[in-house]
């Protein structure tokens, strides 16, 4: 077994471990809005749920050579944003939003994506999504350059053909997730095991 000391590695080092190891990790596509109205969208895979009462969030969003990234800057002084779950049928359309573009551009306009207004908070939703995240900024944390953002849902927007009986079948939803380098993965094979009483 080797033995690596995070504080002898580069950044990157450390990086590859990481999403090599933490796999796979569900996609949030997320759409924020600067204050002169302009919408932000881009993926993030350090992505998850926090609590279900109150329903809540998290995005871990890293800087760029020390400098917050539109969506952190958006989602902080806005203090809204709308996550989407990326599945097989959006994920090449969201790949092109993971595009380097200045804070006077948007993501939006290099896909085939067609943004529709939320309901509750300001932020416009993608259409394509099959499931949606309306968030009111709860808290943001910063880690170092990062910034953890925590959402709290205000409303959720589910496909009917994703939702039975108040659940969801996952392989309707068909998601996808993220691994390491250029490569994702299908949601596969489903089991279950019964847990301990």
């Amino acid at each position: 077994m080797l033995s690596i000391d995070p504080n002898q590695q580069t950044e990157r080092e450390n990086y590859k471990l990481l999403v090599g190891t933490v796999i796979p990790r569900p996609i949030a596509f997320v759409t924020s809005m600067s204050a002169d109205g302009l919408v932000n969208a881009a993926p993030f895979s350090y992505f998850n749920i926090v609590s279900s009462d109150p329903p809540l969030l998290s995005i871990s969003v890293q800087s760029r050579a020390g400098v917050l990234k539109d969506t952190a800057r958006n989602a902080i002084e806005a203090r809204e944003f709308v996550i989407h779950v990326v599945d097989e049928s959006n994920v090449a359309e969201v790949n092109k939003t993971a595009a380097s573009l200045s804070p006077e551009e948007s993501e939006i306009d290099l896909t085939g994506l067609t943004l529709i207004p939320s309901e509750v908070v300001k932020v416009p939703s993608v259409e394509q999504a099959k499931v949606r995240f309306e968030c009111q900024l709860e808290q943001a944390v910063e880690l170092g350059g990062t910034r953890l953002l925590i959402g709290k849902v205000v409303r959720f927007h589910i496909d009917e053909s994703i939702y039975e009986n108040g659940r969801i079948n996952p392989e309707a939803l068909k998601p996808v997730s993220r691994l390491a380098g250029t490569n994702y993965a299908k949601l596969g094979e489903i089991f279950s095991m019964k847990r301990p009483d």
